[in-house]
């Protein structure tokens, strides 16, 4: 996002930028991400960038805190996080208060979005359910191998792969409980934005094990650990599954038998009257030559511009909560290259 605003986006200003170790401390934020410095150090003090004059935070950090957003909200500054608070209405009710007092106290906004869960789990299937008569179950299916995913520290620490098969459950870690817990949210928006009438959301993971070993970067993956982990969210009413978001992630290549076949990338399938079904694929170019690594960071490109291309919407919202299902649409801002638009 920072390269972003700096190449493409004069509208926006960058103050500030909080980093998370002492080697960056202190360094321009243009230098940081390989561009000419802006004059803006970054800084590893958040009281420094809760002190900034800022409209918006745009907050993305892999593991979140819960008081320092209260904090930056009461300050004044809006935020745009891609972390979570999908669907603050689904959230433990404290904190769902807490940041609300918080968004009361500073006349702010929040707003939680990205790709899955996000906007083909949120945005899309809401706009495609304007062309529905009846809606009797919406399901979004996500296809992945992590091979040539370079942030290891995820694929393995957080997400577990690698680990033996029957450490892998839903509340197996706190990381793997709070990712479970942000699609349940997403299932829930759907839900509620569509007038499903769901009483619960059930979470469920199925990992297998590798069949030979897999170098993945700098981790070797075993024979026998985790190699895939089959996750489901349903929403169900009565027993019935109405809304459903299903993830098949592999890393090593390997792909069980057993499990469904949609293509690489996203599927997203209404069922009812009529019935439609849309495919999501995601890369650096269709019609250049790209590397894998432009192609793997593609999908955090759109993650992040999702976020980025609401910021006006969101200082524009009421004070209080803005998710997918009340924002107005977000749209690209660079019009085919013309900064200036």
């Amino acid at each position: 996002m920072v390269t972003t605003i700096i190449d493409h986006r004069p509208d926006i200003e960058i103050v500030g930028a909080r980093v998370y170790s002492d080697s960056k401390n202190g360094v321009d934020v243009g230098t940081l991400v390989g561009r000419d410095p802006i004059g803006v150090a970054a800084t590893t003090d958040v009281d420094k960038i809760v002190g900034l004059d800022a409209d918006c935070v745009l907050y993305t950090p892999r593991n979140t805190n819960l008081d320092e957003v209260c904090t930056l909200l009461a300050s004044g500054k809006n935020v745009a996080t891609t972390a979570f608070l999908f669907h603050p209405r689904r959230i433990a009710p404290a904190d769902r208060d807490r940041v609300l007092e918080a968004c009361r106290a500073g006349g702010t906004t929040i707003h939680g979005n990205g790709l899955n869960p996000g906007n083909l789990s949120g945005a899309l299937p809401l706009a495609l359910s304007g062309m529905s008569r009846t809606i009797d179950k919406i399901t979004l299916q996500e296809r992945a191998d992590w091979s040539v995913y370079e942030s290891t520290s995820i694929t393995f620490d957080n997400m577990r792969f690698g680990r033996p098969v029957e450490e892998i459950s839903t509340e197996a870690s706190e990381f793997l409980a709070f990712n479970s817990g942000i699609f349940t949210e997403q299932v829930w928006l759907l839900a509620d934005a569509l007038n499903a009438g769901i009483d619960e959301v059930t979470s469920t993971v199925e990992a297998v094990p590798a069949r030979e070993d897999h170098q993945i970067f700098d981790h070797l993956l075993l024979a026998g650990t985790t190699a895939g982990q089959r996750w489901k969210w349903s929403g169900r009413r009565d027993g019935e599954v109405l809304v459903e978001i299903e993830t098949l992630w592999t890393v090593g290549g390997e792909y069980p038998g057993h499990w469904p076949k949609p293509q690489d990338g996203w599927t997203l399938t209404i069922e009812g009257d009529p019935s439609m079904r849309t495919h999501f694929f995601c890369l650096a170019s269709f019609t250049r030559a790209a590397s894998m690594e432009e192609h793997v960071r593609s999908a955090s490109v759109a993650t992040g511009m999702q976020v980025l291309n609401a910021v006006r919407a969101i200082c524009e919202a009421p004070a209080g909560f803005a998710t997918a299902a009340t924002l107005p649409l977000i749209r690209g801002h660079v019009g085919f290259g013309n900064t200036g638009a």
